[in-house]
Parts: structure tokens; C-alpha cells; sequence
């Protein structure tokens, strides 16, 4: 028998739970669907006390994982603290045409237990940038129109930020930031002495430097700068889908939670010409079941979105839900991670910091921001922190002398990434196994994705810039790294099923719903017409709450 409610969601990571609260908030019963276990905030962090001495191997992964989980171990994130929340690769496997390191979190949460909480917002030139540039279809909203929907989702979830004024890098509604050390401060004033285009700023992150009224009201607490945040923060210090939204949408008893739900399908109706509800699977015990809704949110994550669409076949769309033009499952891109640069500093060693503060300085994308003037398209954003490292004397010590050596930090050293944006193209793709399918009888999802020319243009520009930088700063002993890392790694995946004008050229309209299914609506990163070179984390969340209450007003006006 189908269960019948207002809305479904798919999927309760970051997007999920916001489009869950949203909804629930506005008075529509939901069912939330994850295909992985529940996890309660606080009740299911096992390790979010654990000293690195109780851990089994000091909080290292043994041989034998690595060995049987060379994809998943590459993820910086990844101990024995936070295995538990990480996909292992032989239970979930897929098909890479192309090296691809698909990085997952199945579990009521999803990847918000697991995220860096970077969250900057988008700025009018990465909206107009498509349509300026020609590197990708044109976007259907623009800055002013999500402007509204970062405030309201910032307030929410907690950003941590200073108002720096910035054109490439708008304001939001911030609690105080943090703090700069020494060294950072100084090769911020060196680079912005030296450029007129760069601005090293503060990174905001998605942390409760002080919290507000609203933040106390979900349960959550002043981040505790522990820097453990990949196993669950009792503190509720960083914002997650299990410590904010979902309990929030449960608050209303508006929300039907469903966990071990793998979601074969989207099931759609000739007669009505709309979605009327999805087939699940329950991932213990493989029964089927249908549930039924007014209106649909896929955020199952980019990949999976993917897979979802393109497995929901019907005689009306044969080659996936929505996909009139042909273009699901393409135009799939990424964040370029691969250039690294790290230098020494001289001096300073009267100086240190406290805590592990969790963000870097950070510095908008300064090429081709208002018009094309590189070799290249587009650019990347600039991340780096100055450091002094506890084991920095390289002595020889052993016992009580090598403990006393510990005491006495090493000089200062400087670390710098790029976060460069790539250009969507249709060859970038992802679609359905044709001979493989995996555990509960559904295609597993083949992906063929990769770098081009321009990305290594990026690169080998960030090198030189980074380098140039740095060196204006005083910075000695530089080197430079490429990590040749397969995309995927980067976890920022996007695209697949874009956002645009025109149904020919696009999946979905400016209110994220499918061209051609228009009760189902997808706000994860699969919608995402560009990348931009910021962390996409903020985007998804605006995105979906504006999609939400658009989608309440429409049910009322009997649109849906």
C-alpha cells in the first residue's frame, strides 16, 4: 500500500534537510528518505570524546582498510574517528571510465557530518559569468535573486565572518570571525599592498562563534575549536542536517523520518503528466514500497540525483525523468584541488596562536572576473594558513627530552591551495551501467569525468601567482605541488541535471523544477549550472530554501 504525504525528499544531507524543514515549516506533511542507517545527533558521535590513545591504531587506518578502501582512504577526513561514516568501496561500488574518487556518506546527515563548513557566498559575476563568457548555458536567476535566501539560511545554520566589502565575495549575515594569526595577517597586508585585485580576507565557515537566540533554540553551542569536527560535534558548534534542520522539521510533527530507504525510482503518471511518488527499497530487507506525494525534492547528492533521474524511465521519458532534451546525467563538473604550495617564514618565533580554528584565509577569484583577459577560463579562489608545528625541531630526542622538545614549537611555515573552477561539458558525464547493477538491483552509475587544457592552464597560474605571492610576502624555501588527484576527490561535484532557460539547453527553470516534470524539484548539487570557485555548500542550502517556499506557494495556488 503507498503512503501518501505532501512532499517527499530524497535524501537528508545538507540540501535535504533544509528543503525537510522548510516544507515542514510551511505546514506540509514530508517523508524524509535515507538510504543509509539513522544517526541521532549526540547519541550516535561514538568518538566525539575519544582520546587518540584509545583509538586500536592511535586513530590510523590499518593496512587491510586501506588495502579494501583505496578510494574512500584518500579523503583527508578519514580515521578511525569518522570511519564509520564514510561509504566503504567494495559495499558500494561503480563503474569509473575515468579515474573518479566518489567520496559518500550514507547515513541520516549524509556528508553534512563529514563537510569542511567552508561557506562563502556566490557574487553577480558568477551568476553572469555563463552567459558573459560563453563557457557554459546561462544561468535563469542571478545574485539578486538568491540574495534573500543566503541571509535566511545564514542566520539559520550560523556563519562565522567578518563584512569585508568585497564585490567578488558579498557580505552576509555573520556572527563574529575569527581571527587571523601574525604571520597571515602579514602576508595579507603584503599581498594587498602589492595588488589591486586581491584581497586576502578571513574564511567564513559554518561554525557558532557566539551563538544567537535561534541556534540556542535548536540545542546547539559555541564551537569548541577543537578541529574534530569529521566525527560529530557534541556542541553542535558547526552546523549539520542532524544537530539544526532535521531536528527543527521533527519539531513541528510534520515529518516522517525514513532511514535504510534506497530509492530505485521516481514513478511518474501519464494521465496527471506528473511525478506521483517514488519506488524504495529497504536496504535490509529488500522489500519494495511506494510512497506517494504532491511534489518531489531529489538531494540524494549529485551523483546519485544522477542516477536516480536517469533510472526513472516511464514510456513517457525512456531515457530518464525530464530528460526530453538528452543532456541528464552531462555537463558534470568539479573543483580543481590539485595545486599546492608551502613555504617557510623567518622570525615570529616569539609569537604563537591558540586553538584549531577552523578556517583558513582565503581570497576571492581575481581572473577573469569581469571580462575574459586570460589564456584560460574562468579562475580559482586562493586558500592559505601560517602554522607553527609542535614537532618542528627535527631533534633527536627520545623520552622526558623528546616530551620537553614538544614543548618548544618549530619555526613558521605557510601553507597554500587553489580551488579552481572548472568548465561544464557535455563529455563530463555520468550514466547507467548497462551490465552491472549493485546490491538492491539497480544500475550502479558509470562516470566519465576528468581534467582538460584549461584546467591545467589554472593550475600552472596558480603556481606562478601563488608563488609571486608569497614571495612578496617575505616567504622562503617555496615548493610546489601538483597531487595529480583524480576528480571527485575535490567532493564538490555538480551539475548533471542544470538549471536554465530554455528547456532545449536545460533540466530545470529558474525554480529548480524539471522543464518537464514540474512537481519534482532538485536543489542539490546536480542543479548547478556553473561552479563557481567557491565552497557550493551555502549555494545548495539558499537554493533549496527558495525552491521550497516557492513550491508551498505554488501547491496553494493549485499549480501542483
Amino acid at each position: 500500500m503507498a503512503g501518501k504525504y505532501d512532499a517527499i525528499v530524497i535524501g537528508s544531507g545538507i540540501s535535504g534537510g533544509w528543503a525537510a524543514k522548510e516544507l515542514c515549516e510551511k505546514g506540509l506533511k514530508v517523508l524524509l528518505l535515507e538510504r543509509g542507517r539513522d544517526v541521532k545527533h549526540l547519541k550516535d558521535y561514538p568518538t566525539a570524546t575519544m582520546h587518540p590513545w584509545e583509538f586500536p591504531h592511535r586513530n590510523k587506518m590499518p593496512l587491510d582498510f586501506l588495502k579494501d578502501n583505496p578510494i574512500a582512504s584518500r579523503c583527508y577526513a578519514l580515521s578511525e574517528s569518522s570511519e564509520h561514516f564514510f561509504v566503504k568501496d567494495k559495499e558500494h561500488p561503480y563503474t569509473q571510465e575515468k579515474p573518479f574518487d566518489w567520496i559518500r556518506g550514507y547515513q541520516v546527515g549524509g556528508k553534512s557530518l563529514l563537510w569542511a563548513r567552508q561557506t562563502q557566498r556566490w557574487s553577480k559575476f558568477d551568476f553572469e559569468g555563463p552567459a558573459r563568457d560563453g563557457f557554459a548555458t546561462d544561468w535563469p536567476i542571478r545574485y539578486e535573486d538568491i540574495a534573500p535566501w543566503y541571509s535566511h539560511v545564514e542566520r539559520f545554520a550560523g556563519i562565522s565572518g567578518n563584512k569585508d566589502g568585497l564585490e567578488t565575495l558579498p557580505d552576509g549575515e555573520f556572527l563574529p570571525p575569527w581571527e587571523m594569526n601574525c604571520v597571515e595577517k602579514d602576508i595579507a597586508s603584503a599581498i594587498r599592498s602589492s595588488y589591486t585585485d586581491r584581497f586576502p580576507v578571513i574564511g567564513r565557515c559554518a561554525h557558532l562563534t557566539e551563538p544567537q537566540p535561534i541556534h540556542l533554540e535548536q540545542g546547539r553551542g559555541k564551537c569548541q575549536a577543537r578541529s574534530l569536527c569529521e566525527r560529530g560535534c557534541p556542541f553542535g558548534g558547526y552546523f549539520s542536517s542532524n544537530s539544526s534542520t532535521i531536528p527543527w522539521a521533527a519539531k513541528t510533527g510534520n515529518l516522517e523520518l525514513r532511514p535504510n530507504s534506497v530509492v530505485h525510482s521516481i514513478l511518474y503518471d501519464e494521465k496527471s503528466q506528473k511525478a506521483r511518488g517514488v519506488l524504495v527499497i529497504d536496504s535490509i530487507t529488500k522489500e519494495q514500497h511506494e510512497f506517494e506525494a504532491k511534489i518531489i525534492f531529489v538531494n540524494a547528492a549529485t551523483m546519485n540525483t544522477n542516477l536516480i533521474l536517469l533510472n526513472s524511465i516511464s514510456s513517457r521519458f525512456p531515457n530518464g525523468l525530464g530528460n526530453d532534451n538528452g543532456l541528464l546525467g552531462t555537463h558534470v563538473a568539479f573543483h580543481n584541488y590539485r595545486g599546492i604550495l608551502n613555504g617557510k617564514v623567518e622570525g615570529y618565533e616569539d609569537k604563537y596562536y591558540k586553538g584549531r580554528r577552523p578556517c583558513a584565509v582565503m581570497m576571492p577569484n581575481f581572473r577573469n572576473v569581469r571580462k575574459q583577459e586570460m589564456d584560460f577560463q574562468r579562475g580559482y579562489m586562493t586558500f592559505y594558513s601560517a602554522y607553527r608545528p609542535s614537532w618542528g625541531r627535527g631533534g633527536e630526542e627520545i623520552g622526558a627530552a623528546l616530551k620537553e622538545s614538544l614543548t618548544d614549537p618549530g619555526g613558521w611555515s605557510v601553507f597554500m591551495m587553489m580551488q579552481g573552477e572548472t568548465i561544464p561539458k557535455e563529455s563530463n558525464r555520468v550514466s547507467l551501467d548497462k551490465n552491472k547493477v549493485d546490491a538492491w538491483g539497480i544500475p550502479q552509475l558509470s562516470i566519465n569525468v576528468d581534467y582538460d587544457e584549461n584546467d591545467l592552464k589554472i593550475l600552472n597560474d596558480f603556481f606562478e601567482q601563488g608563488q609571486e605571492m608569497l614571495e612578496k610576502a617575505g616567504v622562503k624555501s617555496i615548493t610546489k605541488t601538483d597531487t595529480k588527484q583524480a576528480p571527485g576527490l575535490d567532493i564538490h561535484e555538480m551539475g548533471g541535471v542544470r538549471m536554465g532557460h530554455d528547456p532545449k539547453t536545460s533540466l530545470l527553470n529558474k525554480w529548480n523544477q524539471l522543464h518537464a516534470c514540474k512537481n519534482v524539484f532538485v536543489t542539490d548539487g546536480a542543479c548547478m549550472t556553473s561552479t563557481g570557485t567557491q565552497n557550493p555548500s551555502l549555494t545548495f542550502m539558499a537554493l533549496t530554501a527558495r525552491a521550497a517556499n516557492y513550491a508551498v506557494e505554488e501547491l496553494k495556488k493549485m499549480n501542483l
